[in-house]
């Protein structure tokens, strides 16, 4: 699957009805975080939250993927690009960010409560390490 530079904000949400009309809900933090502001107009894309095919062109990695042994897969792969939030500083002083399952991605040079884009540059079984590309 091929992402957007352009990409401000991605978070899982629930199609709901209201009256005459559906409604996607915008986690707050996203509004707090600066991602986006209130009242402006975004492009949305609608990802299904339980597809596993693939038609060939796109390339998913399921969070919840095991290895032979039956140990959980990282949920990162070394080269991928993504957006993190800096969550704590480890005790070498490194930014710590959190994702699917909580596995850690060490981000050296980072601050809490940062918004970094990295790329992936180490990946072991418990933990990553990403370097930032973009503040």
């Amino acid at each position: 699957m091929e992402i957007s530079d352009e990409l401000l904000c991605l978070f899982s949400a629930t199609v709901r009805e209201e009256g005459e009309r559906y409604v996607v809900e915008v986690p707050k933090r996203e509004i707090e975080r600066g991602s986006l502001t209130a009242g402006d107009t975004y492009r949305v894309a609608l990802i299904d939250g339980e597809a596993g095919a693939s038609d060939g062109n796109t390339t998913t990695t399921s969070a919840n993927a095991t290895t032979s042994e039956g140990e959980p897969q990282p949920p990162v792969e070394k080269g991928e690009v993504r957006y993190v939030e800096v969550e704590d500083i480890g005790k070498q002083g490194d930014g710590i960010a959190r994702v699917e399952r909580g596995y850690v991605i060490i981000v050296p040079g980072a601050d809490v409560g940062e918004r970094v884009k990295i790329e992936v540059t180490e990946v072991k079984s418990n933990f990553a390490v990403g370097e930032i590309i973009e503040e």
